[in-house]
């Protein structure tokens, strides 16, 4: 966005409260984050939500993609978070399918209440065991459509080249040209 003078403050900087995630979509969590934070700094806000949902699962984990790597303290293990959503997919049966994407959605804010949001998608396939060190989260277990190493694998350019939140954030760009 900073080839449209937009200078962006991360919510650390501004000393930002985080908001309860208490919406059921991907557009929920963004907006009602976004929300929050310019209520909060009377700025105009932009915040996402995003996640991993597995077709044989119903969606799940989704919008609680990052629960599902918290521990009973509350630290994220996302290496604990592949392995619960393989033993789901097991316990699905031999006949369970593997698609899978992520989802993005972007929600900008503005204090007056006006709300505009952007939703990216990347659809594939999950593999196992994990493989590659690159990215984070589900990445090591997700091939995208079309290609053969998973998000842990390839190089970071290539994989935001054509990430669910490039896919979001090119429709940011797109509306914020017009």
């Amino acid at each position: 966005v900073a080839p449209f003078g937009i200078e962006c403050l991360g919510a650390a900087e501004l000393d930002l409260p985080e908001p309860e995630e208490t919406g059921v979509t991907f557009v929920d969590n963004a907006e009602l984050k976004a929300r929050a934070a310019a209520d909060f700094t009377g700025l105009p806000a932009l915040s996402d939500d995003s996640g991993l949902s597995v077709d044989a699962l119903h969606g799940e984990p989704g919008i609680h993609s990052a629960r599902w790597a918290e521990d009973e303290s509350g630290q994220r293990d996302f290496g604990r978070a592949m392995e619960k959503v393989e033993a789901a997919l097991e316990a699905a049966g031999p006949d369970a399918g593997r698609d899978a994407h992520f989802t993005c959605v972007l929600s900008l804010a503005w204090p007056d209440g006006e709300l505009e949001s952007f939703e990216g998608k990347v659809f594939g396939h999950l593999v196992w065991p994990p493989r590659g060190a690159n990215g984070f989260g589900y990445d090591p277990v997700f091939v995208p459509h079309g290609h053969e190493q998973t998000f842990g694998e390839m190089e970071p350019s290539a994989k935001h080249a054509m990430s669910h939140r490039a896919k979001a954030f090119e429709q940011l760009v797109q509306w914020l040209a017009t």
